[in-house]
């Protein structure tokens, strides 16, 4: 049964919006990957765990074992009995990881295969408090009963929304990984010590000694339990939704060339354009200046995928641009790049409303866009912008099409002037844009 869980939710569900071809494409981070292989798979290994251990922990009842001569330890027999448990859980998670690796072709770091670790020290737990279940119930019934309870209570965190520390707690992380992203400690640890303190103290219950020794180590083992398991939901409430604590910026990168020193992902999946893309952003800039628009060369251009979701604005002499994800593209790769160069570098000395929906007016427009296109045309990036906003006008104007010709032919028109006309023209169009959102933004 677990092996066709893992047959269809690998194939498919890992699969269904990104192709096997998409996958190995990059870009490639094997925290990442590791997480996205074991996403589905965390709540059915605890809960096949915990199904076979209330089994085999019923089993050792209705055998007598516990009432035999004590030749050896409760929990040497115990650990015997649940070894063929704790592997079926472990190769629940243990094969899609292995299995992603070898798809994508990452080796493992110790960081990347640490929520893999997490994962099998919380099947271990399960274990444990599976076979005190089947020691206490029916197997019959608790077997089937307990795989299905632990199953639906992990799978539902996710939609907790107050208290929030049951998703954190649950062995499930609620944190996905972007690229260039660890887990960080507590991310791991909170989940592993809240299960595993509670079946530490359940563990407790079969050491055998004098009865008064005996009930009170069970009660100090039962507080110890309570409070490391409170004190994981009080650091875990302090988190937001899908936001556990990680670390970024653990992505190594390729650079090349100095002001502009261009560097890119290693793993991003186009490192290998690494020249021609320095290439592509120094021409496009040159450019530029040459037509008179106002622009520095960088000192630094940084593949956006190095910057974490903590995104750094970009700065005069410092961009972060999606290098690996333009360059990777199979058509149109350097023009994207170009584009993602007229998008940092082409600015206006006023500030504008983040859409059009925010603006008082729209009157702006057609001199912006007209301006901002006659630079992309000068770059050979005029075809992606006006994509873009042929698609930010129909979801806004009820003329696109009226408004778009319109910006086309001032900047076609601007475009058959002479060069220094054609600066002359640019500024000009940057100040009236200036004076029409100024004029709309007034009371």
């Amino acid at each position: 049964m677990w092996l066709g869980i893992i047959a269809f939710y690998y194939f498919y569900a890992l699969h269904f919006e990104n192709s096997y071809e998409d996958v190995r494409a990059g870009p490639l981070w094997a925290p990442e990957q590791v997480q996205l292989a074991l996403s589905y798979f965390y709540v059915f290994a605890y809960a096949i765990t915990i199904g076979l251990a209330v089994w085999e922990g019923g089993r050792l009842k209705r055998d007598g074992v516990w009432q035999l001569a004590p030749g050896r330890s409760r929990f040497r027999v115990a650990a015997h009995t649940l070894l063929p448990v704790v592997a079926a859980g472990w190769l629940v998670l243990v094969l899609p990881v292995v299995m992603r690796l070898i798809e994508t072709q990452l080796w493992p770091t110790p960081a990347a295969l640490a929520p893999l670790f997490m994962a099998m020290g919380i099947v271990c737990a399960y274990a444990v408090l599976g076979c005190a279940l089947g020691h206490l119930t029916p197997r019959m019934i608790s077997a089937p009963l307990s795989a299905v309870a632990v199953f639906y209570v992990i799978a539902e965190t996710v939609k907790y929304d107050e208290p929030i520390w049951p998703r954190h707690v649950s062995g499930q992380p609620d944190t996905s990984l972007a690229f260039g992203e660890e887990y960080g400690a507590a991310t791991l640890l909170v989940p592993l010590l809240f299960v595993v303190a509670l079946a530490a103290s359940v563990g407790v219950w079969w050491i055998r000694t004098t009865r008064g020794s005996q009930w009170a180590i069970r009660g100090a083992a039962g507080v110890a339990a309570v409070a490391v398991m409170a004190s994981c939901a009080d650091v875990a409430s302090g988190w937001a939704i899908a936001d556990g604590p990680i670390t970024s910026g653990h992505a190594t990168a390729r650079c090349t060339g100095s002001v502009p020193r261009v560097c890119m992902a290693e793993t991003g999946g186009a490192v290998e354009e690494l020249d021609r893309v320095r290439g592509e952003i120094v021409r496009s800039v040159t450019k530029l200046r040459a037509a008179g628009v106002k622009v520095r060369m960088p000192d630094t251009v940084s593949d956006s995928l190095l910057n974490g979701r903590d995104r750094k604005a970009p700065s005069d002499t410092t961009w972060w641009l999606p290098l690996s994800r333009d360059a990777g593209r199979s058509a149109g790769g350097m023009t994207s790049v170009r584009y993602a160069v007229l998008r940092v570098s082409v600015t206006f000395p006023c500030a504008f409303p983040p859409s059009f929906e925010s603006a008082p007016s729209a009157n702006y427009v057609v001199n912006h866009d007209a301006a901002t296109l006659w630079a992309a045309a000068r770059i050979d990036a005029d075809k992606p912008y006006l994509a873009w906003r042929r698609g930010e006008y129909g979801g806004v104007f009820q003329n696109p099409r009226q408004v778009l010709a319109k910006v086309q032919e001032r900047a076609a028109n601007a475009l058959k002037l002479p060069a220094d006309q054609q600066t002359a023209w640019f500024h000009k169009e940057q100040a009236k844009a200036c004076r029409l959102v100024a004029q709309g933004a007034k009371p």
